[in-house]
């Protein structure tokens, strides 16, 4: 994580910026996010919550859909954007992780079954049998956190 801390008041925060490495592994560790996809000639974007796992071997956010506006969305638009993000309110504290990325449906069969192994399962009701990919082709992340201490001053 990149940032420079310095001391305050009590209650004070700063703002971080988290690198790449720190921002995978928040995807790797949460379940839950928001996907943010504008198709042409729709009126408004699409924002939608989904659980999702995150695959570190093709650095993709995966989501499970059925069939409906969702998937439409995101196969007619091929880009989306992923967020998840942590707070802790009590501390005045919090992170965000953005990912831009291009979404595909995964239909080649043996790939289907390697995301089968990943334990991810849909919470939504229904037939979920589609496999959506968003690439990770761009992941920014932010952190308030905290002051902790001074640097010097000059």
């Amino acid at each position: 994580m990149a940032g420079r801390a310095s001391d305050g008041p009590a209650g004070e925060t700063e703002l971080l910026e988290l690198d790449r490495q720190e921002c995978l592994r928040l995807l790797a560790g949460t379940a839950i996010g928001r996907i943010a996809v504008t198709v042409p000639g729709w009126p408004e974007p699409l924002l939608r919550p989904v659980n999702y796992v995150f695959d570190e071997s093709s650095q993709s956010v995966l989501i499970r859909s059925g069939s409906g506006s969702k998937l439409h969305a995101l196969l007619r638009s091929a880009r989306a954007v992923f967020e998840i993000d942590g707070t802790d309110s009590g501390a005045r504290a919090g992170w965000s992780v953005i990912v831009h990325g291009a979404t595909e449906e995964v239909t080649n069969s043996s790939e289907v079954r390697r995301l089968d192994t990943l334990g991810h399962h849909s919470w939504a009701p229904g037939e979920q049998g589609h496999w959506i990919r968003i690439r990770a082709y761009t992941v920014t992340g932010r952190r308030i956190a905290p002051v902790t201490h001074r640097d010097p001053p000059g």
